[in-house]
């Protein structure tokens, strides 16, 4: 397999997993990183200069400014921009190919290839090393977790406290609402040092579309999906688990759904170890549904049962390498992080879906989260 040509990136690292990754440094506007002779490069403004030389992974870091000041010297005839600054400074250190994520700016890589660089657009991840995890790494997403938990507590906290008052549940005189367990929830992780943005309660029906963040009050005896992925601050790596429940007295048809996802995801997790398949990870979870009854079926007006994956890489992206489910051939590494996430939605019903976080290893994948599954709070 040839050698690719060394990264180039502009993007900002609050947005771009790989941005941060490769100069392990927060910048939240767009700026130019690349790698030359093994070493890194970053060309940041003076805003940012004096903080990325000194915290930053990158080698070298260049004033931006002064790239700009021989970019209008050099085209007088228009405003340059990022492309003509990573043209100059190409040609500076005389290198003229680069590779590129698939998500690079357009714009600036058509710039690009009129300045005469070449640039190589990755067929996969830009860093593949990224799903492998080090201890550090793991650690860091444990903590997310650890702020994830957090969450779950204050959450459970409210449901428990919460008087069933007919089709409501009543907190302290208030209304028990998504949104004031979502705000319990991000408060939790805030003061734990993560931002948990974009949190999810949603019960009912609500949760039977499992990317639904839910609103408006929780009734009593329903089914409510609370799923926390927060992002460190001080790392940028992310936690994420799920975990299901009802405040008051769940049906026969509540408990039998939520046995089956426990026992899914136990099967789930008896199957991840190194060098297993996703795909056969996922089969395990369909399988006990299957055994039990629960069938996932897709009609016009959406889908019941089990229609997602069973899991998805994580770190410093929520969604990220590898995946395990029906659909992808997966063969997993050790010292991935995953995720283990079945689910089944059934209006009517509700919907229950339980979410842990393990590295894999070459016998029983590594636990990084940890809360209780305990989910029919009563009085």
């Amino acid at each position: 397999m040839p050698t690719l040509p060394p990264p180039l990136l502009y993007a900002d690292t609050e947005r771009n997993a790989d941005a941060l990754y490769f100069g392990k440094v927060d910048v939240p506007d767009p700026f130019i990183a690349f790698g030359h002779g093994g070493r890194k490069y970053a060309i940041v403004s003076a805003l940012e200069f004096g903080r990325v030389r000194r915290t930053s992974g990158f080698d070298v870091v260049l004033p931006l400014e002064d790239f700009q000041r021989r970019a209008r010297a050099r085209w007088t005839d228009r405003r340059p921009g990022p492309a003509e600054v990573i043209f100059l400074a190409a040609k500076e250190v005389r290198r003229t190919a680069f590779t590129v994520p698939d998500d690079f700016p357009a714009g600036v890589y058509a710039r690009l290839i009129e300045l005469g660089l070449s640039l190589t657009i990755a067929s996969g991840p830009l860093f593949p090393e990224r799903e492998i995890k080090t201890a550090r790494e793991a650690a860091a997403i444990r903590e997310g977790n650890r702020c994830s938990a957090l969450g779950f507590t204050a959450a459970e906290r409210i449901l428990r406290g919460a008087r069933v008052k007919g089709r409501q549940l009543v907190h302290r005189g208030r209304t028990v609402t998504s949104e004031m367990l979502k705000f319990a929830i991000e408060s939790a992780c805030l003061e734990a040092g993560a931002i948990s943005a974009n949190t999810i309660v949603a019960g009912g029906d609500q949760a039977c579309d499992p990317h639904d963040r839910g609103s408006g009050p929780l009734r009593p005896h329903e089914l409510i999906i609370v799923d926390i992925f927060p992002r460190v601050t001080a790392t940028g790596f992310y936690g994420d688990m799920t975990r299901t429940f009802l405040r008051g007295r769940a049906s026969d048809a509540q408990r039998a759904m939520v046995e089956a996802v426990r026992a899914a995801h136990l099967a789930a997790m008896g199957g991840i170890r190194t060098g297993a398949n996703g795909r056969d990870v996922h089969r395990r979870c369909v399988e006990v549904f299957e055994t039990r009854g629960f069938r996932t079926e897709h009609g016009p007006k959406g889908s019941v049962g089990f229609f997602h994956g069973t899991g998805h890489g994580l770190g410093l992206a929520v969604h990220e390498a590898p995946r395990m489910s029906g659909s992808i051939d997966y063969t997993l590494r050790r010292g991935s992080v995953v995720t283990v996430e079945p689910g089944l939605y059934y209006p009517g019903i509700g919907g229950c879906r339980v979410e842990d976080v393990v590295q894999v290893t070459d016998g029983r994948p590594r636990m990084l989260s940890s809360h209780p599954y305990e989910w029919e709070l009563r009085s």
